[in-house]
């Protein structure tokens, strides 16, 4: 039997499963930001263990929210279909509703636009393009069907605004193939490259990630800066696809890429590193699991991700 499922009524059958993941997501602990955090660190306020538990608590996770800190993300394009190339039209508007306009940069961007399907098997890094009444615009081509979840990253020029990360359900149309969430593995290939991640990212507590990069067997030691840094982190929680932007530790450039982060309860993450090599960006996806404090998870006591430590010499 053909396990395609045509999607028909998939605006209605998406909208119940959104509701369902928005509820989890406030029914557990939010991503929060590490001790000490870089200031590049988003998706989580306040530093320290001890500030980070309370931000947990005070606060919504990164993405789960349409609408914070007296901002809307308003996406004009909430359907698209699978396989075509399309434009995705959105814009950020104050409380009063009106389109924001000025916007602080960050690693050399107005707003990082993140996109990813809720299976978590589909991602993308996109840099829209903002038109002079607000209006934000980006080509992007979904090969797979199903519920996906867009992420605004940014900070309003206006005083005093803070850091938001602001989420929008999008639905993509077409043969809907459902997707297990790819094995927890300490290594991933892409375009070539191997990358290897070792570290911890433990629940409630501060941990480090080091992700390094090599190419035929041979480490890469010449990364290029891509938005101001040798790569960028981002972590999804399966289920609520609860947000953390996470930008690298002083190093570089290469091979080992490093990223102090906490994981705000157990469960299941997916990371996505985005690295430049000869005029390139490219990404690496991880599947890690993080056992509750004290338990090792899945047989390695030593590793918070649940996977074997591992490191490039």
């Amino acid at each position: 039997m053909n396990n395609a499922l045509r999607i028909t009524a998939f605006a209605a059958a998406l909208a119940a499963t959104f509701g369902t993941a928005y509820g989890v997501g406030r029914g557990v602990d939010p991503l929060v930001a590490a001790e000490d955090r870089p200031a590049g660190q988003h998706g989580g306020h306040g530093g320290g263990e001890e500030g980070g538990a309370k931000a947990a608590t005070d606060r919504a996770a990164g993405g789960l929210e349409i609408s914070d800190g007296g901002y809307t993300l308003a996406l004009e394009t909430p359907t698209v279909r699978a396989g075509v190339r399309a434009g995705i039209r959105f814009a950020v508007k104050d409380d009063s509703g009106r389109k924001v306009t000025a916007y602080r940069r960050e690693h050399g961007k107005e707003l990082h636009f993140i996109l990813a399907s809720t299976d978590l098997t589909q991602y993308r890094h996109l840099h829209p393009v903002r038109a002079a009444d607000g209006t934000w615009s980006t080509p992007v081509d979904l090969p797979e069907a199903g519920g996906y979840r867009v992420f605004a990253d940014f900070t309003p020029a206006a005083a005093g605004a803070e850091n938001l990360t602001l989420g929008a359900d999008l639905a993509v149309s077409g043969a809907y193939r459902p997707a297990p969430l790819p094995a927890s593995s300490a290594t991933a290939e892409v375009d070539g490259y191997q990358v290897a991640l070792g570290g911890e990212l433990r629940a409630g507590r501060v941990g480090e990630l080091e992700l390094a990069i090599s190419r035929n067997g041979r480490p890469v030691t010449d990364l290029q800066p891509y938005l101001g840094a040798y790569g960028h982190l981002v972590a999804l929680r399966s289920g609520d696809l609860a947000y953390l932007h996470v930008h690298p530790n002083e190093g570089g450039p290469g091979p080992a890429v490093s990223f102090t982060a906490t994981a705000p309860s157990a469960g299941t993450y997916r990371l996505f590193l985005d690295f430049k090599h000869e005029g390139k960006v490219r990404t690496a996806a991880f599947t890690v699991r993080v056992a509750e404090p004290g338990d090792g998870g899945d047989g390695h006591r030593e590793s918070g991700t649940g996977v074997p430590a591992a490191h490039a010499h």
